[in-house]
């Protein structure tokens, strides 16, 4: 079994990750990976000379937004386990409340770090795609459209993931924080 199928035996298991937010941060990567194949293929072609080096330079910002988004799928990863993993912990004794307590809530701030940095790469591959798209390579908008509707997916989704776990944090002044970058993320990825 490759990579992705790997990948996606483990999503559909039992286990609790990966889940929604490693998600996110592929299909992200999909949006640039797609990125990067309509430009090199409008690189390619002489008929769009006149774009030649935006198209490089798509290419070269696609593949380190892919490669930021590969990086992040372990890190979202890592930040939920971290949850799963406190709340294992004993909680007999007021003591071990306390501690689990604690490590609970610093894992949920992780938790939701982690897509919140996810959801501001959509919001980059969102403006990548639209440069992209004005390469101007008319034989593939499709495939353009599909890259800016993976951005818009892993953007919802990574919203989605900070949300959820703002609902179970008890600091008020991160979850604020959190909330407040958020929106900013979203606002620039609306006029993208």
């Amino acid at each position: 079994m490759d990579g992705i199928d790997a990948y996606l035996e483990r999503l559909a298991s039992a286990d609790p990750t990966p889940g929604g937010g490693s998600a996110a941060t592929l299909v992200g990567a999909f949006g640039a990976a797609l990125c990067a194949m309509v430009a090199r293929i409008t690189r390619a072609g002489a008929r769009y000379a006149a774009v030649h080096g935006e198209a490089d330079a798509i290419v070269a910002a696609a593949d380190a937004l892919r490669a930021r988004f590969v990086a992040a799928r372990a890190v979202d990863e890592e930040a939920y386990a971290r949850v799963v993993a406190a709340s294992a912990l004993a909680k007999s004794t007021d003591d071990e409340k306390l501690l689990r307590t604690g490590l609970i809530q610093e894992a949920l701030a992780g938790a939701a770090e982690a897509p919140l940095a996810a959801a501001a790469m959509a919001a980059e591959g969102a403006a990548l795609a639209r440069r992209t798209e004005a390469l101007g390579n008319t034989h593939l908008v499709s495939d353009v459209e599909c890259a800016l509707a993976f951005f818009r997916a892993a953007l919802e989704s990574s919203a989605a993931n900070v949300r959820i776990n703002h609902r179970f944090m008890r600091d008020a002044e991160r979850v604020r924080a959190q909330d407040e970058r958020l929106g900013a993320i979203l606002i620039a990825a609306r006029s993208a």
